[in-house]
């Protein structure tokens, strides 16, 4: 299972007198990736390389560095940690002495590895949503199971019949919850998948 980041990290490395500063924050999309990466960019800096990777919507970009030496190593180091939905920049201040290829693979990839290592992490559910209607009879047991499953109210109409809810819950969670409200509501309750009206 994969991890995003619980809130904004950063870390910080000298290596040969470049001073690399990793910064790194989870996203929404792609254009928040890159929202983030121009708001933390020093513009006085030598280079502000960064990857992102947003589930199959990954970018990277040596800014500069040679091909292959920084945006790449970045994004090795988000894979590699098991995270997602979050981007990274390292930024170097040069210090004079010249790292070559490898050194920078090291240097990029590594401050961005210890960054994202020592980084608090919040494990990534997979969501799905279900529809439920339910009779006024059954509503008390209902909210109580789906409060038990961890399910959030997206939606909830009183119709004539009772109560129909637009619920969104983790994915792990909505076999037993549809065997629970079987029981509960002795097979009264419906429950479906949400249809798009696109």
């Amino acid at each position: 299972m994969l991890d995003t980041l619980a809130a904004p990290a950063s870390h910080e490395l000298e290596i040969k007198h470049s001073r690399f500063l990793a910064q790194a924050a989870p996203i929404s999309d792609a254009a928040a990736a890159l929202a983030f990466i121009q708001s933390v960019s020093d513009v006085d800096a030598t280079h502000n390389c960064w990857a992102y990777r947003h589930g199959n919507d990954y970018r990277s970009s040596d800014d500069g560095e040679p091909a292959g030496t920084a945006g790449r190593p970045i994004l090795a180091a988000i894979d590699g940690q098991g995270y997602d939905r979050i981007a990274v920049v390292v930024t170097r201040w040069y210090g004079g002495i010249k790292l070559g290829a490898g050194g920078l693979v090291r240097a990029y990839g590594g401050t961005a590895a210890e960054c994202l290592r020592l980084a608090q992490r919040s494990p990534l559910v997979p969501m799905t949503e279900r529809i439920l209607q339910c009779g006024f009879e059954d509503m008390g047991i209902v909210h109580t199971l789906l409060g038990t499953a961890g399910a959030e109210k997206l939606e909830e109409h009183f119709l004539p019949e009772g109560l129909r809810l637009h619920v969104r819950l983790p994915a792990d969670q909505i076999d037993a919850l549809a065997l629970r409200l079987r029981d509960a509501t002795r097979d009264r309750l419906r429950l479906s998948e949400p249809v798009d009206n696109d």
